[in-house]
C-alpha cells in the first residue's frame, strides 16, 4: 500500500505502534513470540465460593491448588517414590518453612535428603512450568535465586553433556547452605505454576473468624478476580458509611462470634455497644451467640454478647425501616415491622396475622416513632461509622474488594456472578423499578448495580449508599435473591411459618437448559460452549444433589466451604477447575488443622466429582480472552510491518 491508501486513523496507530517497535527485526521478533505464546495449552484456571472467614481451609487449599499438586507428585512420581515419601513431599510444598523446622528437630535434613529432595522439586516445578514462556516464568522466580532456577529448569540432568553441570548446581546450593531457601523458593514456584487464576464467586465474610486473613492472602496473589456476595457487599457498605450495613455486619459478627474479626483485626473498639447494651437490655438465650466455643469470649460473657446482641438487632431494624420509607421503590413494605407490634398485648401483625412474641422487651422502641433513633443509639451510630471509616485494614481490604471485583464478570466464555438475575415466573427477566421511573432487567441492571456500589463507595452518595442494603438483603437484589429476609421473625416469632424467605424464580429456572442458555445469550456468550458460574446455595451433595445442572449450562459451586454447612452439603467446599483438557469439579474433605497437616501429611483430600466437559481438542492461548487479545495485536504488528517494508514509516526511530 502507498502512503496515500493508509487512513490518517490507521497512520496515527501504527506511528503509535512503531515508537514501540522502530525496526523490523523488532515487530518480526515481536510477532513471532506472540504467535508463539498463542499456541501455548491455556493456563489452568480455579473457581472457588463462599470462603466465609474459613482462612485455615483456604490456605490449605491454596497450598495444595485443590489437590492439584498431589495429582502431579503422583503422576510423575509413582513408581519412582513411596506413599509415604509422596506424602512428605505434598506436604513440604505446602508448608516449607514448618516441614523444615520440623525434619530438622528430628535431625532429618541431611545433605543426602537435601540432595533428592531438590532433584524431585526440580523436576516438578520444570513439569508445572511447562505450559508457559520462560519469561512468565523468570518474572515468578525470587530475585535471588532467579538465574540458577531458570538454568536447572532448563537444564536436564539426563543431558549427557550437562550432567556434571547439573549436579554441582544442586551440590553446591546445599555446600553453601541455602538448600532450605532453595526448597522454599522452588514450593512457592511450583504453587505458583499451578493455578494461573483464581476466581473467587462471592462471599468471602461472615460465618468464620478470618475473613481478614483470606482477604491478605487474596491481595498477595498473582491473579485473583472476585465476584461480590451477599456477604461481602454488606461488609463493603459498610466500609462505605452505611449505618444500616454497619449495624448488620455487627449483628452477624455477634450472632456468630466473630467479634475478634471485628476489634482485633479491624481495630475497631466494640466497648461503647457493649456498654450500652449492658445498661438498657436484659439476657436473651435465643441472642446467644450460635459458636459459643470460640476462645475470644469466655462463656461467662455470652450472656454480655446477648446483650449487645440484641442491642445491635433493634437499631438495625430501625436504621432499615428508615431507609425503607425513604425508598418506596424498593417494594419493602413488609419489612416494617416494629409499628406492626401491639405492645400491650405481645403481639405482632405479619402480613395481616397476628403472632405472639416471644420477647416483649423493647425499652428504646417509641410506639408513636418506632424507627427513631434515641439519643443513645445516634451517639453510638455516630462512633461506630467513624471507627469502620477510620479502620486502616478495613479500607485496604475493601478498596481491594472493589478493584479485583465486580458484579459479574465474563472470563474465557464463562459467565461467573454469586447470585442470580432476576427472573419472572416465566423465565423473562424481572424488570426493576428505578427512582426515574424507569425499569431495568437482566444485563443492564447487573451493570446498574456494579455502578451504583461503587459510586457508594468512591463518591459517598446518599442514595447509593441505601442501595447498598438493598443489595445485601432487598427482593430484586441479584446477590440475595429472595423475597425478604425474616431476621425479624426468626428473632421475635416462634411460628417458623413466618421464617420462610421464598427463592426468585430463577433458581428454579436455570435448571433448566433454555433458561440457561437463555441468560448466557443476554451477556453476550455461546450458549454451546459457554457456562454459568454461581455460589450462594449450597449444593446438598450428601442427599444427592448435584453442582452441575442445566446440561452442563449451569455449575453452582457452594459446597458448604464454611464449617457451619458442612452437615447441609456432607462435603467441605468444591473447586471448579478449567485447565487446557477440560472442566471438572473436586470436592474438598474437612480440613483437620494445620499442625494435623504437618506432622502427619494430613491433606484436604479432593476427590473428582465430575470430569463433566472434556475438550475435544486442548485449548490454547489462543482460544482466551487474552489470546484474543495477543491475535488481534499480531494484526496490528504485521501491518505495522508491512508499513515498514513499504518505506511508509522510517525504521530505526524511537
Amino acid at each position: 500500500m502507498r502512503k496515500d491508501e493508509y487512513t490518517p486513523e490507521q497512520l496515527k496507530i501504527l506511528t503509535l505502534l512503531s515508537h514501540e517497535y522502530p525496526t523490523i527485526p523488532e515487530v518480526s521478533a515481536a510477532i513471532v513470540t506472540l504467535n508463539a505464546t498463542a499456541h501455548l495449552p491455556k493456563g489452568t484456571e480455579h473457581f472457588m465460593s463462599d470462603l466465609h472467614g474459613e482462612a485455615d481451609a483456604f490456605y490449605h487449599i491454596m497450598n495444595n491448588c485443590s489437590g492439584v499438586i498431589r495429582e502431579k507428585v503422583d503422576n510423575l512420581f509413582f513408581t519412582s517414590v513411596s506413599e509415604s515419601e509422596r506424602r512428605n513431599l505434598c506436604t513440604l510444598i505446602y508448608y516449607p518453612v514448618e516441614k523444615l523446622e520440623e525434619l530438622r528437630s528430628r535431625g532429618e535434613d541431611t545433605a543426602e535428603w537435601y540432595s533428592f529432595t531438590l532433584y524431585r522439586l526440580v523436576d516438578l516445578a520444570r513439569a508445572v512450568a511447562s505450559k508457559y514462556t520462560r519469561s512468565k516464568v523468570r518474572a515468578a522466580l525470587p530475585n535471588g535465586f532467579r538465574d540458577v532456577i531458570d538454568e536447572l529448569l532448563h537444564t536436564s540432568g539426563e543431558e549427557h553433556d550437562k550432567q556434571e553441570y547439573y549436579r554441582h548446581i544442586i551440590s553446591t546450593v546445599i555446600d553453601v547452605g541455602q538448600g532450605a531457601a532453595f526448597i522454599e523458593a522452588l514450593c512457592s514456584l511450583i504453587k505458583r505454576m499451578a493455578v494461573d487464576c483464581l476466581h473467587v464467586v462471592g462471599d468471602i465474610y461472615d460465618r468464620g473468624p478470618h475473613a481478614d486473613k483470606i482477604m491478605n492472602m487474596l491481595m498477595q496473589h498473582h491473579h485473583v478476580d472476585i465476584q461480590w456476595g451477599n456477604h461481602d457487599i454488606v461488609w463493603m457498605g459498610a466500609a462505605a458509611g452505611s449505618r444500616a450495613c454497619i449495624a448488620s455486619v455487627l449483628n452477624s459478627a455477634l450472632q456468630y462470634n466473630t467479634l475478634s474479626l471485628i476489634e482485633n483485626a479491624y481495630g475497631i473498639s466494640l466497648r461503647d455497644l457493649i456498654g450500652y447494651a449492658q445498661e438498657t437490655y436484659a439476657g436473651c438465650t435465643w441472642f446467644m451467640p450460635r459458636n459459643p466455643e470460640d476462645k475470644y469470649y469466655i462463656k461467662n460473657n455470652m450472656e454480655t454478647l446477648s446483650r449487645a446482641h440484641k442491642a445491635i438487632a433493634i437499631i438495625m431494624f430501625k436504621l432499615e425501616g428508615q431507609l425503607i420509607r425513604r425508598h418506596p421503590e424498593y417494594g419493602m413494605d413488609d419489612r416494617l415491622l416494629l409499628d406492626k407490634i401491639d405492645h400491650e398485648r405481645h403481639v405482632v401483625t405479619i402480613d395481616g396475622v397476628e403472632y405472639p412474641l416471644n420477647d416483649d422487651h423493647f425499652p428504646t422502641v417509641d410506639p408513636t416513632d418506632p424507627y427513631a433513633l434515641s439519643p443513645a443509639e445516634e451517639s453510638l451510630m455516630d462512633s461506630l461509622a467513624r471507627s469502620f471509616r477510620h479502620s486502616k485494614l478495613l479500607q485496604q481490604h475493601i478498596r481491594f474488594m472493589y478493584e479485583a471485583g465486580s458484579l459479574y464478570k465474563i472470563y474465557n466464555g464463562n459467565l461467573l456472578f454469586h447470585g442470580c438475575i432476576p427472573m419472572c415466573e416465566d423465565g423473562s427477566f424481572d424488570c426493576v423499578p428505578q427512582t426515574d421511573g424507569s425499569v431495568l432487567s437482566g444485563r443492564a441492571y447487573m451493570d446498574h448495580c456494579d455502578r451504583t456500589a461503587r459510586a457508594a463507595y468512591y463518591s459517598g452518595d446518599a442514595d447509593a449508599l441505601d442501595f447498598m442494603y438493598y443489595l445485601w438483603c432487598g427482593k430484586h437484589s441479584p446477590l440475595f435473591g429472595r423475597s425478604k429476609m425474616t431476621t425479624f421473625e426468626r428473632y421475635f416469632v416462634a411460628d417458623k411459618a413466618t421464617w420462610k424467605e421464598q427463592k426468585n424464580a430463577y433458581y428454579a429456572l436455570i435448571e433448566n437448559y433454555d433458561a440457561a442458555c437463555r441468560v448466557l445469550r443476554e451477556f453476550g456468550l455461546s450458549e454451546d460452549a459457554s457456562h454459568i458460574i454461581n455460589g450462594h446455595v449450597p449444593v446438598r451433595a450428601s442427599a444427592g444433589e448435584s453442582p452441575i445442572r442445566a446440561g452442563g449450562r449451569y455449575i453452582r459451586i457452594d459446597g458448604g466451604f464454611c464449617r457451619a454447612y458442612h452437615t447441609t452439603t456432607g462435603i467441605a467446599g468444591y473447586t471448579l477447575i478449567y485447565s487446557s483438557r477440560g472442566l471438572r469439579l473436586v470436592s474438598h474433605s474437612a480440613f483437620e488443622g494445620k499442625t494435623a497437616a504437618i506432622k502427619e501429611n494430613k491433606d484436604i483430600l479432593a476427590t473428582t466429582d465430575v470430569v463433566f466437559e472434556m475438550m475435544t481438542r486442548r485449548r490454547h492461548v489462543a482460544d482466551t480472552d487474552a489470546g484474543k487479545e495477543m491475535l488481534s495485536r499480531m494484526d496490528d504488528l504485521r501491518a505495522l510491518l508491512d508499513a515498514q517494508r513499504e518505506g511508509v514509516l522510517q525504521t530505526g526511530k524511537r
